[in-house]
C-alpha cells in the first residue's frame, strides 16, 4: 500500500497572493499543499528565465502544479523545468490564440506600455480596476485579494501576459475554465473542463467544486 502524499504547488493570479486559495480544500491525508508567492522580476527578464526561478520552489519530482490566470501561463512555462505528475491551469489560456481580441489589439499596438499601474499602486480602492458585473460581493473579493503592489512586478506581468507567444497547447495540460469568464471568454478556449456559471474569480466563489475537480484530475491515470 502506497501512503506517499502528493505534493501540489499553486501559483496565484496576477497581483494575487496565497489568500486566493483559502477556499481550496483537499484531503490532508493524501495531499500536501504549497503556494508559490510571486518573485520580483529582474529588469527585462524573459518569462522563461523567470519561470525557471519560480520552478526552483518545487522541491519534489512528480508533483502537481496548478496555476491560476496569469499564474497558469507562468505554470506552463515552469513545467519545462520540472518533472510533473499533472499540470493544471484554471481561468487561464493555453496559447496566444485563446486571448480575447481586446488583448490582441493591445499587443499589436503595444498599448500595454501606457497601462497606468501607478494608479493601481496608489489606490486604496482596487475595486475600480475590476472586470465584470460589479456586485457588492464581487467588488469586495477584488478589494480583499488583489494586493501585490510592486510596480516592477505589475508592469512586467501585464506585458508578459499580453505578449505571451505560445502557439501550441502543451501536451497533457488540464484546463478548468468558467463559462462566464469575462477576462478570458470561454468562446476562445479550446479543450477545457467547463464550469457552469464560473467567472474569472471562481477560485474564490466555487472553491469546493474546483477542489473536487482538481482531485478528479489527479486521480486520472
Amino acid at each position: 500500500m502506497n501512503n506517499k502524499k502528493t505534493h501540489i504547488y499553486f501559483v496565484p493570479g496576477l497581483a494575487a497572493d496565497k489568500e486566493i486559495f483559502e477556499n481550496i480544500s483537499l484531503p490532508k491525508s493524501e495531499y500536501v499543499l504549497h503556494i508559490i508567492s510571486w518573485l520580483v522580476p529582474k529588469k527585462n527578464e524573459p518569462i522563461d528565465q523567470y519561470a525557471k526561478r519560480m520552478a526552483a520552489f518545487v522541491e519534489e519530482n512528480n508533483a502537481v502544479l496548478v496555476g491560476v490566470s496569469f499564474g497558469g501561463v507562468v505554470a506552463q512555462e515552469m513545467s519545462f523545468f520540472l518533472k510533473l505528475k499533472k499540470l493544471i491551469i484554471i481561468s487561464s489560456v493555453k496559447t496566444r490564440f485563446e486571448l480575447p481580441l481586446r488583448l490582441k489589439i493591445v499587443k499589436l499596438l503595444k498599448l500595454y506600455i501606457f497601462i497606468p499601474t501607478s494608479l493601481f499602486l496608489s489606490s486604496k480602492d482596487l475595486t475600480q480596476f475590476s472586470l465584470g458585473p460589479k456586485s457588492k460581493k464581487r467588488l469586495q473579493l477584488y478589494q480583499d485579494y488583489l494586493h501585490i503592489r510592486d510596480k516592477d512586478y505589475l508592469d512586467w506581468a501585464i506585458k508578459k501576459m499580453i505578449t505571451w507567444n505560445q502557439e501550441m497547447p502543451l501536451p497533457g495540460v488540464y484546463h478548468i475554465h468558467g463559462d462566464n469568464d469575462l477576462v478570458f471568454p470561454i468562446k476562445n478556449i479550446k479543450n477545457c473542463i467547463a464550469v457552469a456559471g464560473g467567472s474569472h474569480i471562481m477560485l474564490l466563489t466555487k472553491g469546493p467544486l474546483l477542489s473536487r475537480k482538481i482531485v478528479d484530475i489527479i486521480s486520472q491515470n
